[in-house]
């Protein structure tokens, strides 16, 4: 008998898109792999701003910059496309105008206000176009190394995410100088990893793995399994910088 697939609906209430994927993440003895598979997409997405207007900030946050690392990766993907390109950064936009009127809001109490709910439709917007960029692109050096360090050292994988990104997008900066140069035009910044590490900080999100619970005698271990089946990376991985790449991150230094 073949095996029987399920109709899946689903109706996100955070950020971080993966409902327009077929991608599926499976951890066993420690190690996490991905795969691909028409089975996990589900048949209708429902978006719906009320029914996130409860979601804490900082799960806000965590979700939203998940998603915001899935549009940046997509966006100097080998297997890019135009389009692709238009959604990464119209979703980072969205999300990084959305937050900061969702977290004022939530602040001054005035979570009955349009303001608010426009703000977490814009964001669940934004999360739909880099789910859309994850869905359509491949992957690199930033979830490999999340992959690895949830998988292998138990770490929350949404909260990596903020640690993680600023200092992947700096390793790339250079191999990558002008994809990510239309996603700091757009924004209107000089630096893309300068300005998210600050943008998490700002709104209370971890930026070292320290805080994570990452014990710094395991980075050595950390950086050997990302070496191993590397992801597709503008930047070749090397031992050394990816070394180096992890320490900046356990100590939660701006990154250069």
């Amino acid at each position: 008998m073949g095996s029987v697939h399920i109709p899946v609906m689903a109706i996100p209430v955070t950020y971080a898109g993966s409902e327009m994927t077929q991608i599926y993440g499976l951890t066993e003895a420690g190690i996490k792999t991905t795969g691909k598979s028409p089975a996990v997409l589900p048949k209708v997405v429902i978006y719906d701003p009320l029914l996130s207007l409860d979601l804490p900030l900082d799960l806000t946050v965590v979700s939203g910059i998940n998603a915001i690392a899935h549009a940046v990766e997509g966006l100097y993907a080998h297997d890019r496309s135009p389009i692709t390109e238009s959604f990464a950064i119209q979703g980072v936009v969205a999300l990084m105008k959305a937050i900061p009127i969702i977290e004022q809001c939530l602040s001054e109490g005035t979570v009955s206000t349009k303001a608010y709910v426009d703000a977490r439709s814009q964001a669940l917007y934004g999360a739909w176009m880099c789910g859309a960029v994850l869905g359509s692109t491949s992957m690199g050096l930033h979830h490999k190394l999340c992959h690895v360090l949830g998988g292998s050292f138990n770490l929350p994988h949404a909260r990596l995410h903020t640690v993680i990104l600023p200092h992947a997008i700096a390793y790339n900066q250079f191999a990558a100088f002008g994809q990510l140069q239309k996603l700091n035009e757009a924004l209107g910044v000089t630096d893309l990893a300068q300005t998210i590490h600050a943008f998490s900080a700002r709104h209370g999100a971890s930026v070292s793995l320290r805080e994570l619970g990452m014990q710094e005698q395991d980075l050595d271990v950390a950086c050997e399994l990302a070496l191993q089946k590397e992801y597709p990376n503008p930047r070749k991985i090397e031992k050394n910088a990816l070394r180096q790449l992890l320490q900046n991150a356990y100590e939660g230094v701006l990154p250069a």
